[in-house]
């Protein structure tokens, strides 16, 4: 069966809300907004004011995690302060799900790499899920969108390290790269497991550099934006928005592209829809 991904053009904070409620869904009380609070120094990530009108019209509370790099977001102290900085906490509030230990320990008995995945022991304080992913490109791997979002984006420092080195968190940056791919895709599951459903994701495709918004210094946007994008399925919507890049004729999304493919990106996908957590067959819906 397809899963249905609504698509807009309207990249506002009002064009959020209302293609959030084209989805016809309800998250249960107490929901975590999972956002990305940028870098310091990053010039393109997804700042509060495109993101308030979903944050207040959900009424969730924003979470971020911290990072396994150095960097001003891996401690909580740092991370609280660049989240003041750019201006989240002026905002909204937001909470570090792994601002405390010990993580909270989720199962992945399915898992092709990784058995188990580290999350910020607060999220045991949210019953529901909602992702917002600024889609662009990522320097390891390939793509960032709704799975990142799930994996990397919601394990601990301690997890994030754990799913880049496949299990061996010494090894979070030099182990097989593929294995890294098909981690993110295990943690993911792990998360959807938890939540059992009640997850909703937006992604936005604006400002799409070949880098991540977790990069100090990135590249410039390569192409002009696309829109914006939701669903219940993570892999839905991260193959609809690859789809649309491919199917774009902006000139600069060739070194998108070879960014995406250079580091072999669908192969998320393909181990996310092995391992069933969402489907790569969707109809895309324009509102």
């Amino acid at each position: 069966m397809s899963a249905k991904v609504y698509f807009s053009k309207d990249i506002s904070s009002e064009g959020i809300v209302n293609i959030y409620k084209a989805l016809g869904a309800t998250l249960p009380e107490h929901v975590a907004i999972k956002l990305h609070s940028g870098e310091r120094g990053n010039q393109n990530f997804l700042g509060p004011e495109l993101w308030r009108g979903i944050v207040e019209h959900v009424g969730g509370r924003c979470v971020e995690c911290n990072t396994a790099y150095s960097g001003e977001r891996n401690t909580t102290r740092k991370h609280l302060s660049l989240l003041r900085d750019h201006g989240w906490l002026d905002a909204f509030p937001v909470a570090i799900l792994d601002c405390v230990g010990p993580d909270l320990e989720l199962p992945i008995p399915e898992g092709k790499k990784i058995k188990k995945n580290y999350v910020g022991r607060d999220m045991v304080n949210y019953d529901s899920l909602l992702v917002l992913s600024h889609f662009k490109g990522h320097p390891m791997g390939g793509y960032g969108g709704a799975i990142k979002q799930l994996s990397i984006g919601l394990a601990s420092s301690y997890g994030k390290a754990y799913i880049h080195g496949s299990g061996d968190a010494q090894k979070k940056f030099k182990g097989d790269h593929d294995s890294f791919l098909e981690s993110m895709a295990d943690a993911a599951k792990s998360v959807i497991d938890y939540f059992e459903g009640r997850i909703v994701y937006i992604s936005v495709m604006k400002n799409m550099s070949v880098d991540c918004d977790c990069c100090a210094v990135a590249e410039d946007p390569c192409m002009k934006d696309i829109g914006v994008l939701a669903s219940l399925d993570p892999v839905a919507i991260d193959k609809a928005c690859l789809d649309l890049v491919y199917a774009s004729d902006d000139p600069g999304r060739d070194h998108l592209i070879k960014r995406i493919e250079s580091r072999n990106g669908i192969h998320t996908i393909d181990a996310a829809v092995e391992l069933g957590i969402g489907t790569a067959d969707y109809e895309l819906i324009e509102i």
